[in-house]
């Protein structure tokens, strides 16, 4: 399995990037975070609404384009979670809310329109019963072309044992999409503070915008813009 603290600290631009897994004792964890270069995707923290997270802009006059970048990141489905980088977080609570399933949910979105980087839609659910599921939907050539659907499913979540992916794999022109199959990861037995914190610290400090992270249902959100008016 990887260190994904050293995975994180040797990439210094993976983009928007989620982990689901458990820790050693079993507890559920997930986490979620963005980077930005504009200074247009800088300009985000994550918020807590009632049944998740939303992006929003840190100063409204410095906003000049939301779309792809103003999203709720985060929602509970009944009892399940969702998290992904953009407002298919909102296609899947709709459809799974009315019986379809994760995958089914997906296939009705494809990457998002902003040639020639296309970044693709990664999203995550965790279930219950502690099984996982992610995916990645990305282009399929440089110039956008078919759309290309990878779904994951994780049955049983093994203690210490996560699986991580993101939306790019560094950095370059146009931005190289993630490619091949989620990491495994470890998952230590820390706390929501604790992961957070760390995690924090292993992403690129001029880079990293906001993270989010959730460890058998205690939440922590680290926002830049907020730790450094401290």
């Amino acid at each position: 399995m990887t260190d994904l603290f050293a995975y994180l600290s040797e990439r210094p631009y993976p983009g928007r990037g989620i982990m689901i897994g458990a820790a050693p004792s079993g507890k559920s964890a997930v986490a979620y975070f963005i980077m930005g270069r504009s200074e247009n995707s800088r300009n985000r923290v994550f918020e807590k609404t009632p049944d998740g997270i939303r992006t929003k802009a840190y100063d409204e006059s410095r906003m000049t384009d939301p779309s792809l970048i103003i999203y709720h990141p985060v929602r509970r489905v009944g009892r399940g979670l969702v998290v992904t980088n953009g407002d298919q977080t909102d296609t899947l609570r709709d459809n799974m809310a009315i019986g379809r399933t994760f995958a089914a949910s997906l296939r009705m979105r494809t990457f998002e329109p902003d040639g020639p980087n296309w970044t693709p839609r990664i999203s995550g659910l965790l279930n219950p019963d502690r099984s996982y599921k992610l995916s990645i939907l990305k282009a399929g050539t440089p110039e956008g072309g078919p759309c290309l659907r990878f779904f994951y499913e994780y049955e049983k979540a093994v203690p210490g044992v996560g699986h991580f992916i993101s939306t790019y794999e560094g950095f370059g022109s146009p931005l190289p999409s993630f490619s091949g199959e989620p990491v495994p990861v470890e998952v230590p037995e820390l706390g929501a503070r604790e992961l957070a914190d760390r995690l924090w610290a292993a992403l690129d400090a001029e880079n990293r915008v906001s993270l989010y992270v959730c460890v058998d249902g205690e939440e922590v959100i680290i926002n830049k813009y907020e730790e450094a008016a401290k």
